[in-house]
């Protein structure tokens, strides 16, 4: 969790023109933007799912679903990536939208590396879920406290702490 934290604190201090070469002024556009990065959170939930549905599919102790039995052991692991991922995605995507919304003066332009973070954390999560906790921790890290620190700039923004 601490390698996954140092690291997200190390990308959250670049430039955000380190990620993306400029960011919009206007309202209508960040907007876009923010539902862009959303889409690119659920392409990861999307590839969870497909990944379970796969493994379901050529699974006769899976087929029939979670509704009738519980997940097998090739399959647990799965469906539990699913899970966080959705947790995940959902309190990231929001985030995105929210942030984007503050006037541009407020100077918190951390979307693009809030996305790489995300990325590279369920990429890491996914990969490392296999290998123990040590392993998933800092895909998870990288995922969660990224989004921590921006409800936390968020909050200090709309209530003027």
């Amino acid at each position: 969790m601490a390698a996954g934290a140092a690291l997200s604190a190390l990308v959250l201090a670049c430039p955000t023109r380190w990620f993306i070469s400029s960011l919009p002024a206007e309202l209508p556009a960040r907007l876009a933007f923010a539902a862009r990065a959303d889409a690119v959170t659920m392409l990861w939930l999307l590839a969870a799912i497909a990944n379970v549905a796969r493994k379901r599919f050529f699974s006769p102790a899976d087929i029939d679903g979670s509704g009738f039995a519980a997940p097998s052991s090739r399959l647990s692991v799965d469906v539990a990536i699913v899970q966080n991922t959705l947790e995940q995605a959902v309190l990231a995507s929001i985030l995105y939208l929210a942030l984007e919304t503050l006037p541009p003066a407020s100077g918190i332009t951390i979307v693009p590396q809030l996305l790489a973070l995300f990325c590279i954390g369920r990429l890491a999560f996914w990969f490392g879920y296999r290998f123990g906790a040590a392993w998933r921790a800092v895909g998870f890290a990288l995922t969660f406290y990224p989004t921590v620190y921006g409800y936390v700039l968020l909050a200090i923004n709309l209530w003027g702490a």
